[in-house]
């Protein structure tokens, strides 16, 4: 009985990150520029928030991590796997030991990861010398701003389906 809980469990995590992947392709995207700043938003977000919400805090990790090797890949910013896998863990971890609903579990799992995406994001750009610390510093304000938009979005597109995907009783064992 146990075995069969961790397979679905697996499963779950293992869908979910190949739909992340494939949520985060270009034309899947929407174009969006602000200012100078041109990018893409995508709801790749969305499966790993739910990942974490309905499996636990490490199929949210794993699906986090594998989840965002094609954002990694095409934006050639390897870190980006760490802070997916964060922010897997923590929706995760807020839903379970706080007992929170998936659209808090997400909102806050993004307010764990911002600082990471500050942090990583400014010494990439700084220290690769793709940009001064003053352009870095505005590149990276831009991006923050960008992410809370998709985490917002994603965390209320997660509290809709995780309803759907419970009364489906797809995780139950």
């Amino acid at each position: 009985m146990v075995e069969k809980s961790r397979t679905k469990v697996l499963t779950f995590a293992a869908v979910m990150a190949a739909l992340s992947n494939i949520l985060s392709t270009e034309f899947l995207t929407i174009p969006l520029v602000i200012g100078s700043f041109l990018s893409r938003v995508h709801f790749g977000q969305v499966p790993i928030f739910l990942s974490g919400v309905l499996a636990g805090p490490w199929a949210g990790l794993l699906t986090g991590a594998i989840g965002g090797l094609y954002m990694a890949y095409s934006t050639r910013i390897p870190f980006i796997i760490g802070g997916l896998a964060l922010l897997g863990f923590s929706a995760g971890f807020f839903a379970k030991r706080l007992k929170l609903r998936p659209l808090f579990s997400s909102i806050l799992a993004w307010c764990v990861q911002a600082p990471y995406v500050f942090v990583t994001d400014y010494v990439w750009f700084v220290y690769t010398g793709l940009m001064p610390p003053q352009g870095a510093l505005t590149a990276v304000t831009t991006i923050l701003i960008k992410l809370t938009v998709e985490a917002v979005v994603s965390a209320v597109l997660s509290e809709i389906l995780a309803h759907y995907i419970r009364r489906a009783g797809l995780l139950s064992g």
